[in-house]
């Protein structure tokens, strides 16, 4: 599979699309087959039932044992010791329940199947209430493999993916193999891209390949965690509680910090579990990320689908110059608070370099030739750096602190909005991705002359939004970012991001995107036009001018119009430009820094 190309003149390699042979593959410059897909009904695991209904048996055999556990050896147990037929029949009813409730899973996991077309995913469960859900594959937002505990120790997995206005998982399998998972996945977004699949090739379609980009180690995650607001929140309490039961004798107050206890172990366990082993990689599907310290979770997001960006610096971890990155996606922001925040996550907590990295995957044309100045800019710097228009200085009475750093900035393919004075934020909108905007003022900002400015995009945790902006700015912005939306999403890749790319011979994985400058090539040039000194022969000699050549829309008189191959076909003795989807090449990274055996 293939991401779109953000150097444009060098398309991305990946599987290819055309005609197949008869041994399977496909042929370049074959005309387009037919789809044969295996549409089949199929299930999930029969253990499933066990892993899902697991909390609901534990909590019967719990709330049904504890009382005759307590009868069995509280006081005047000796007295009211039942006999060996009513401890039977105590057993007996625990287990006839047991078993009944193990009946009813089994029934509903017999009645849920799903089916994978080349159009649609489609879920029929329920057994006195049928449902069926139905998803199309190109509107595919993202893709998890999500492993919780008790389905890691059975080697399953459970899978969700997004579509776009779903409101929620469109989609959710449990529980599946974790092989025929991830196999799945890479079925839907084989057939989510566009790509030609060969027939029947169900179980025959290889992961993408991917490189590893950012890997967060440990030991920044527990110090990110203690260097975060929810400790300077705990040491703050700590202190009010000690205050008032010195100063006022009482020991009543020391009770209170209980439940606060608990919710900062909670928050302090769930930013571990959700950073733990963090690991962000390229992939011709998208950006694929996995965590989980317990339950583990494998995100792949496709080429396109990032709606938002947003980068923001607490106040404690600026002694560290950390960051952390999240992004909007549609279907995301509508799970539970901390699962969606944590699905939302693209870096937890990060370096600068590794900041830069993530934007690379997400926007790899930035708009601008000097992308490391403008983005720094806007981390770090306050007033007009690097081309941001910031807030008047009349806004100086209501943003005392902020009104020098409330600024944006537009590039070429985003615009970028920052904010914050002790907690610092920077939001990248990609132009194609801005849904509406809005304009508020209120009597104070009317008085001033300024205006506040919100842009609306999917549900998320990234919200950007412009305050205390010039009248005149704020309506020019207002104004223009509608029109470059408009244009940007005339010029955005289509839904199917791999149908219009052309195929070249060569690795099926794609350097990773960078701002910085690109790689100094050390290879030794060879071939024709190879060498600096020897022109290519498909270009004339420095001293011949360039129209001594006919148009490459025109013939000369003589010259039949067949004598050239067409550019789709290939000599019979050329190989194939692309391997099949199931050849075993797709499993192998060129080899090159950072590049590894996809495992």
């Amino acid at each position: 599979m293939s991401v779109p190309d953000p150097h444009p003149g060098t398309p991305y390699p990946g599987p290819p699309r055309d005609g197949a042979d008869p041994a399977g593959g496909l042929l370049p410059g074959a005309p387009p087959a037919p789809v044969t897909v295996d549409d089949s009904w199929r299930r999930v695991s029969v253990i499933s039932p066990l892993v899902r209904g697991w909390i609901a048996l534990a909590a019967i055999a719990f709330f049904f044992g504890r009382d005759w556990f307590e009868g069995l050896f509280g006081p005047g147990a000796r007295e009211g010791l039942p006999g060996a037929i009513g401890i039977g029949l105590t057993i007996a009813l625990i287990l006839g329940i047991v078993v009944l409730i193990a009946l009813g899973f089994l029934v509903s996991w017999y009645f849920t199947r799903y089916q994978v077309t080349a159009e649609y995913v489609r879920v029929n469960s329920g057994v006195l209430f049928r449902q069926n859900r139905q998803a199309r594959l190109d509107r595919v937002q993202a893709i998890d493999v999500v492993q919780p505990f008790l389905a890691r120790i059975f080697g399953l997995a459970e899978l969700k993916f997004e579509v776009a206005d779903a409101g929620e998982s469109a989609v959710r399998l449990a529980f599946l193999r974790l092989s025929e998972a991830q196999q799945l996945r890479a079925t839907i977004l084989a057939r989510a891209s566009g790509a030609a699949v060969a027939p029947d090739a169900f179980g025959g379609i290889a992961e993408a390949p991917e490189r590893e980009v950012v890997a967060v180690p440990s030991s920044r995650v527990i110090g990110a965690v203690l260097l975060s607001g929810t400790t300077v929140l705990l040491l703050a309490a700590v202190i009010v509680v000690a205050t008032v039961t010195v100063v006022f004798r009482t020991p009543f107050a020391a009770p209170t910090l209980i439940p606060m206890a608990l919710g900062v172990a909670g928050a302090y366990w769930s930013a571990l579990n959700s950073g733990y082993n963090f690991r962000a990689a390229l992939s011709p599907d998208g950006i694929r990320v996995r965590y989980g310290l317990l339950d583990t979770r494998a995100q792949t997001v496709p080429p396109g689908r990032v709606q938002a960006v947003g980068i923001d610096q607490p106040l404690l971890w600026r002694l560290k110059g950390w960051y952390r990155i999240n992004a909007n996606v549609a279907g995301y922001g509508a799970g539970a608070p901390g699962e969606g925040q944590a699905r939302a996550t693209l870096l937890p907590v990060g370096t600068r370099a590794e900041v830069f990295s993530i934007l690379a995957l997400v926007l790899p044309d930035p708009g601008t030739v000097r992308p490391l100045e403008v983005f720094s800019a806007g981390l770090d710097a306050s007033g007009a750096a690097e081309g941001f228009t910031t807030a008047p200085r009349r806004a100086r009475w209501l943003a005392p602190l902020t009104w020098r750093r409330s600024g944006f900035a537009v590039t070429g393919t985003a615009l970028l909005v920052r904010s914050g004075y002790f907690h610092r934020r920077l939001a990248v909108v990609p132009h194609e991705r801005t849904q509406s905007l809005s304009l508020h003022q209120g009597p104070l900002e009317r008085a001033l002359r300024v205006m506040e400015l919100q842009l609306q995009t999917t549900p998320g945790p990234v919200a950007p939004s412009l305050s205390h902006i010039d009248e005149t700015a704020a309506l020019e912005l207002f104004s223009g970012q509608a029109r470059r939306a408009a244009e940007a999403r005339r010029r955005s890749i289509p839904e199917q991001w791999m149908r219009p790319i052309q195929q070249p011979s060569g690795a099926v994985m794609p350097p990773p995107p960078s701002y910085g400058p690109p790689p100094i090539e050390t290879q030794e040039p060879s071939g024709p036009g190879s060498s600096p000194h020897e022109p290519p022969h498909d270009q004339p000699p420095p001293d011949q001018p360039l129209h001594d050549q006919p148009p490459h829309d025109q013939v000369a008189p003589d010259q039949p119009l067949h004598d050239q191959p067409p550019h789709d076909q290939v000599a019979p003795d050329q190989p194939p430009l692309n391997p099949p989807l199931n050849s075993p090449d797709r499993r192998q990274i060129p080899e090159g820094p950072g590049s590894h055996e996809q495992r």
